[in-house]
């Protein structure tokens, strides 16, 4: 063994029903709007390009099954060529400390951002703090044996979030570790210690509470465990689909 992998041995992708839709159907762009393409040129300017490049592909034709969003990571199931999905992470390094400082003061400094972040804007001005600039604040893992960085599955789960992002930029902050409500709450703390004046606050104007997003019950469930939990009581794929499926069909009727 000279531990080097024949991919010949590996057949062409497997098709998906049911996978995560892509918008883009063809051409070199993906995300439509200034952040989710900004983050995919972040990615691209350490990344290796013809992976990138196949993991667009992969995006585009629904191989990413299902991933899942949280503070500093997205963890997906992607098919490839073999019978099993492969799982494959996004990881993003999370602000800490003084990156994390930084940021409360530039909010707290910058007329109109709070409320911008509360009301679910992004502004273009946290770039610098959000997007990752070195490859030391990403990372990238997958049960797959290609060792490459990023392989091509972890790479459609790239394309996936740029197009979430163009819905949701304020994810972003997930994948940075930050929660909006402890932002809001950090530098609302710092703005009334500073104002000796109006020790209680009775003055500070508060932003509009942000209207909750509606979310249907599936949704809140990790995708990737519940396939796998269906998985090992199903006789083949087809079955875990349809079961999948079942529980999707009760919840709606739960929500009605």
């Amino acid at each position: 063994m000279n531990g080097r992998i024949d991919f010949s041995e590996f057949g062409p992708r497997r098709a998906v029903k049911g996978g995560v839709p892509a918008r883009s159907r063809r051409g070199a762009a993906f995300a439509k709007t200034w952040w989710g393409r900004s983050f995919l040129e972040a990615i691209e300017d350490v990344a290796d390009a013809g992976r990138l490049t196949r993991g667009r592909s992969y995006a585009r034709t629904g191989q990413v099954i299902s991933y899942r969003l949280e503070p500093g990571a997205v963890s997906a199931e992607v098919q490839g060529s073999q019978p099993r999905p492969f799982i494959s992470v996004l990881t993003m390094r999370q602000l800490r400390d003084e990156r994390l400082a930084e940021l409360v003061t530039l909010v707290r400094a910058t007329p109109g951002m709070l409320g911008e972040i509360a009301s679910g804007t992004l502004p273009h001005g946290l770039a610098p703090l959000l997007l990752p600039t070195t490859a030391s604040e990403l990372d990238f893992s997958c049960t797959c044996p290609d060792s490459g960085w990023p392989c091509k599955h972890v790479a459609a789960i790239c394309y996936v979030i740029a197009e979430r992002l163009d819905e949701h930029p304020g994810d972003l902050l997930t994948l940075r570790g930050i929660k909006i409500d402890a932002l809001i709450g950090s530098v609302e703390r710092e703005t009334v210690a500073v104002d000796n004046a109006d020790l209680y606050g009775d003055e500070v104007a508060l932003p509009k509470l942000p209207k909750p997003e509606y979310r249907a019950a599936p949704e809140d469930l990790d995708a990737v465990l519940l396939r796998q939990a269906l998985r090992m009581t199903a006789e083949d794929e087809q079955t875990a689909e349809s079961g999948l499926r079942q529980v999707r069909v009760l919840y709606r009727a739960l929500e009605d």
